[in-house]
């Protein structure tokens, strides 16, 4: 623990990332190469039980990107199981940073062409910002999508009526390593032995993809169904979610969250929706579009 101490970044850090992953076959391929080109150096990722090809893709790139994939069959608990990843990433790879993320997660250098050149420092936890992408109509696959929701909307109340892809969405954390305790639920915050080394962090920002297909949506519900049967802890939209899908409301659900020309307009003007190409170029840029 006390490692921290004696830590020291050599002249380009050396980066982790760790990923917890259940049926992601439509987007942990694009994750892993999208993040290797832009300076992650290698990829802890746990499978928690996943019966699509997600494994397969895994396995497959491995072959030329250094990935240690470890597959858990006990019941979804993030939190336990992200400070596992964070500890093997720790003792196999000894990074300068690991970057907690989700499948679903780009985590892109607002400044310089790479991850190592904004992490070219010693510290203890950072706050990163996130954004939803939206899908809308006419658009043919999620990362092709060019609008975030860059002024998020606080609901006071229930979300009865609102749109979920709009509201507030909490940041995200990357870690040194070196005096590491453990990674809170939803990989929002974490605990580090240099506690006064906790900070926001705007150099990175993450773009966040949480709706690409009502397939995609439809299983990921139905799983968080199962989980919620089990007793886990998840946020109050995914309730929402599970709730509607019980009732064959689900599809309706996913129409209210893909935007039309009037709509995109509208939020433009008031400025919660930006229009936003960085992540559609990087993807152009690495061949993953």
């Amino acid at each position: 623990m006390f490692s921290y101490f004696f830590h020291k970044i050599g002249e380009k850090p050396k980066i982790t990332m760790v990923i917890l992953v259940k049926n992601e076959e439509d987007i942990i391929g694009e994750n892993i190469q999208f993040h290797f080109h832009l300076g992650v150096d290698n990829f802890v990722i746990m499978d928690n039980n996943s019966d699509d090809k997600t494994k397969e893709i895994i396995n497959s790139l491995k072959k030329r990107i250094p990935i240690t994939l470890i597959e858990e069959k006990a019941p979804y608990a993030q939190s336990k199981f992200m400070t596992q990843l964070n500890k093997i990433a720790q003792r196999k790879y000894n990074p300068d940073w690991i970057i907690n993320s989700d499948a679903d997660e780009f985590w892109v250098p607002q400044q310089g062409s790479s991850l190592k050149e904004v992490l070219n420092f010693k510290g203890g936890v950072l706050k990163v910002p996130r954004s939803n992408m939206i899908l809308y109509q006419g658009l043919n696959r999620w990362k092709e999508s060019e609008y975030r929701v860059a002024n998020q909307i606080f609901y006071r109340e229930n979300l009865e009526g609102g749109n979920i892809i709009l509201g507030t969405i909490g940041r995200k954390v990357i870690v040194n390593p070196h005096g590491y305790i453990k990674t809170n639920s939803g990989n929002h915050s974490a605990e580090h032995i240099a506690f006064w080394r906790k900070r926001e962090f705007s150099k990175i920002h993450i773009y966040h993809y949480p709706i690409r297909s009502y397939q995609q949506f439809e299983r990921s519900i139905i799983n968080r169904v199962k989980l919620l049967k089990i007793g886990a802890k998840m946020g109050s939209h995914y309730k929402k979610w599970a709730k509607l899908y019980e009732e064959g409301k689900l599809k309706e659900e996913f129409e209210k969250m893909v935007f039309d020309g009037d709509k995109i307009q509208c939020l433009e003007e008031v400025n919660i929706l930006k229009k936003d190409t960085t992540p559609k170029s990087l993807f152009k840029q690495f061949g993953l579009l």
